[in-house]
């Protein structure tokens, strides 16, 4: 909405609801390119979330792409921002909830959104060093739960708790983004109980 000032000797213009445009996409624009972000992403890596690209996809405006998400990591740190981050409810029972938490990342692994998104992640991270803190901050989002569960077994100390989420995730991460395998269920279970014993 405008509103206009006119004197005697000039006309003034002015806008009430503030200059410029708003400071970030409107909800449906954001969830579209998102969207077809990550269906990039899963399907072709990160190299493949160009402004051209998420434009043919969705039709945005490649100007609104750029405006809001200037660079691939860009395009990344929204996606890792809206990514759910499904947490089975608390059973009271630390050890039970750190095999609900190893059932349910196996799942993401085994249905590959949290595989092929860390791979794109690494790819990304290679090609622009600037991806580096977004692969760390998505691994920590995976580590937090098993943190949290850690923290509830007698009071193992930061390091430790650390220590102990790693030894639980890593063979896993390796199995699926280094070696291409399936996930080894039995073996994660089997750490979290030698886990839980190293710690109680």
């Amino acid at each position: 909405m405008y509103c206009y000032f006119k004197s005697n000797t000039r006309c003034i213009v002015y806008s009430v609801n503030g200059p410029g445009r708003p400071a970030g996409p409107a909800a449906d624009t954001e969830e579209l390119v998102l969207t077809a972000a990550l269906k990039l992403v899963l399907s072709e890596g990160a190299a493949a979330l160009t402004a051209q690209r998420l434009h043919l996809l969705t039709g945005v405006a490649r100007t609104t792409i750029y405006r809001h998400w200037p660079t691939p990591k860009d395009v990344l740190a929204a996606l890792i921002s809206v990514a759910p981050h499904p947490t089975p409810r608390s059973t009271g029972d630390p050890v039970a909830d750190l095999h609900l938490e190893v059932d349910l990342l196996c799942d993401r692994l085994r249905d590959k959104p949290v595989g092929a998104f860390l791979r794109a992640l690494v790819t990304a991270s290679s090609a622009d060093p600037d991806c580096v803190p977004l692969r760390h901050r998505y691994v920590m989002d995976l580590l937090e739960p098993f943190r949290r569960a850690l923290g509830a077994i007698g009071r193992p100390g930061e390091r430790r708790i650390e220590e102990a989420a790693l030894a639980i995730i890593s063979p896993l991460l390796v199995e699926v983004l280094l070696l291409d395998r399936s996930v080894d269920r039995r073996h994660a279970h089997r750490t979290v109980d030698e886990v839980v014993r190293d710690i109680g």
